[in-house]
């Protein structure tokens, strides 16, 4: 690193304006200045030094205000559109459909488009969080690239500084004044500078004065705040830090949460409550007949929570530790070891099972009946020895034949079609029959046996939201951070005052703020007035009106 050295002697790093030793300006610029910039004490700032190999421009890329202010922008701008439609921890998705699909029923084209962009995941979708990470770096460089030298030049300031360092700061005082003169307006500076509660220091002929040094720094405490805070942005994405899923869970039915390793969660029943009229007694009497039986009044699931104690087959609970009962219903969700499901939506009267009576199209005798778990079917079933059906094809939510082929929604039985093959003593050989709720078709000929249909068993489903963040406290902590950033510098300003004699018999007094000059000229002034100093004058204001 090239080093500039100062009349006094001192070796400053390339890039300083203002000689950290005397104060001196060290460039042409700087001694064409009648008001010196005292914006980072004239240190130097990496940022505004090096500019040639390929780091330092990306250093000074990220250490850019523009930039930064830039990624701000486009960070709110993008979560602001992210508000157009509602995100997808907020969508219902009905059993059998996908997100997409629902996005694109409500809102049309501009939902399927919004879905496929991430806007309805924005803050987990990786452009979002490649922005936000480089928020972060733009943060961490600035402030590295400023508050470092600003650090550095504030805790070894000097007490005495040259006379150009004094005569070109904005508030400027001189007096001539005897030895013995001067030794009394130090000591009468000296004491109501310390009313006014500032640390004064001193040396042989020379005081400074200074409060509020802390504020400075105000602006970094930010950054430190936002770097939190961002941190415990991104940690969602991480693996047991966040958890936002949907879960549909069925009576009787023992499943995983997901998202919350080793819990289980078993739905003992589902209930729901409509209003009736002496709940709306009193009410408009339109309101109450349209809202009597077909409002919901209370919905709610009564679970039980189990804890893994071992590794258990799905379905089963020998190997899981019982927790607890609890009921779940609407805002009043089951939270358990930083967890909490949320009852969000149903579905009443899902298909369970399904029972056929495999009879004689003729006689209609009977052979027998097979009864089908429309979630896990079998793929046979004997009757006896010499009689049973085959399901050779299940198509839970059959919508239509494409190509000769029928076709199947989703997984979920809504509308459940099968394609038995019926095994028995006239028909060793089988025939083959397409059965669905309301049709039966022989696309081998026609059959002497048909499935016929005796019952259905039906049950309620329960959506449940799965919640678990780990990132609030980290999030509380960045924004508490960045709150006292902002009352550091927004409430306090660093003010300095140096008094010093020259060898020519002047009594020089200067001084600087970083903000709040109205407050900065009353201590000024009165420590003239009380120091018997003539009374200073602001080289700004006097340039302005030139």
């Amino acid at each position: 690193m090239k080093k500039i050295v100062c009349a006094c002697g001192y070796e400053n790093p390339e890039g300083t304006h203002l000689c950290a030793q005397c104060g001196r300006p060290l460039t042409k610029e700087d001694e064409e200045k009648k008001v010196v910039d005292m914006r980072y004490d004239g240190t130097a700032i990496r940022s505004k030094t090096y500019k040639t190999s390929f780091i330092d421009r990306i250093w000074n890329f990220f250490s850019s205000v523009k930039v930064g202010v830039s990624l701000i922008v486009i960070t709110l701008v993008l979560a602001a559109i992210g508000t157009f439609l509602p995100q997808i921890m907020f969508v219902s998705v009905p059993p059998g459909m996908e997100t997409i699909d629902v996005y694109e029923e409500k809102y049309g084209f501009f939902g399927k488009i919004y879905y496929v962009l991430g806007f309805s995941n924005i803050y987990a979708s990786w452009w979002f969080q490649t922005i936000v990470g480089m928020l972060a770096v733009s943060i961490i460089i600035a402030s590295l690239d400023r508050g470092i030298p600003l650090y550095k030049a504030l805790k070894h300031q000097r007490v005495r500084r040259h006379a150009s360092f004094m005569k070109r700061q904005r508030l400027v005082s001189e007096t001539v004044e005897d030895e013995k003169q001067a030794v009394e307006t130090f000591e009468l500076a000296e004491q109501t500078l310390k009313s006014m509660r500032y640390h004064v220091r001193r040396e042989q002929g020379a005081l400074l004065a200074e409060k509020g040094r802390f504020s400075r720094f105000g602006p970094y405490i930010n950054h430190v705040g936002l770097i939190v805070f961002i941190t415990g942005v991104m940690l969602r994405l991480m693996p047991g830090f966040y958890v936002d899923e949907s879960l549909w869970v069925r009576e009787g039915e023992t499943t995983a949460i997901p998202g919350v390793e080793g819990y289980y969660i078993k739905n003992n029943q589902f209930i729901l409550e409509t209003y009736d009229e002496k709940d709306l007694k009193g009410q408009d009497s339109e309101r109450v007949e349209q809202a009597i039986n077909t409002r919901a009044k209370n919905y709610q699931t009564d679970v039980t929570l189990y804890k893994e104690d071992g590794t258990p087959l799905a379905g089963d609970t020998a190997d899981l530790q019982k927790i607890g009962q609890y009921s779940i219903q609407v805002n009043k969700p089951l939270k358990y070891d930083g967890f909490a499901l949320y009852q969000t939506d149903f579905k009443q009267d899902e298909l369970k099972t399904m029972t056929f009576d495999l009879v004689n199209k003729t006689s209609e005798k009977s052979l027998g009946q097979i009864t089908i778990d429309l979630r896990n079917p079998k793929k046979e079933y004997v009757i006896n020895k010499q009689t049973k059906v085959e399901l050779q094809k299940y198509y839970p939510d059959f919508t239509e034949f494409k190509d000769g082929e029928p076709q199947t929604a989703s997984s979920i039985p809504n509308n459940p079609a099968f394609i038995f093959k019926m095994v028995t003593p006239e028909q060793p050989k089988g025939e083959t029959s397409f059965v669905a709720i309301r049709q039966t078709l022989e696309p081998f000929g026609e059959t002497t046996y048909k499935m016929k249909f005796q019952s259905v068993e039906t049950r309620d489903a329960s959506n449940l939201t799965v919640r678990k963040d780990k990132t609030l406290p980290i999030l509380l902590v960045g924004g508490i951070i960045f709150m006292i950033g902002v009352t550091m510098g927004s409430y306090w300003s660093h003010r300095r005052i140096w008094l010093q004699r020259t060898e020519d018999g002047r009594v020089l007094l200067a001084a600087h703020t970083n903000k709040n000059w109205f407050s900065m000229k009353k201590d000024v002034s009165e420590v003239c007035t009380s120091a018997h100093l003539t009374d200073y004058h602001d080289q700004l204001e006097e340039r302005e009106k030139q």
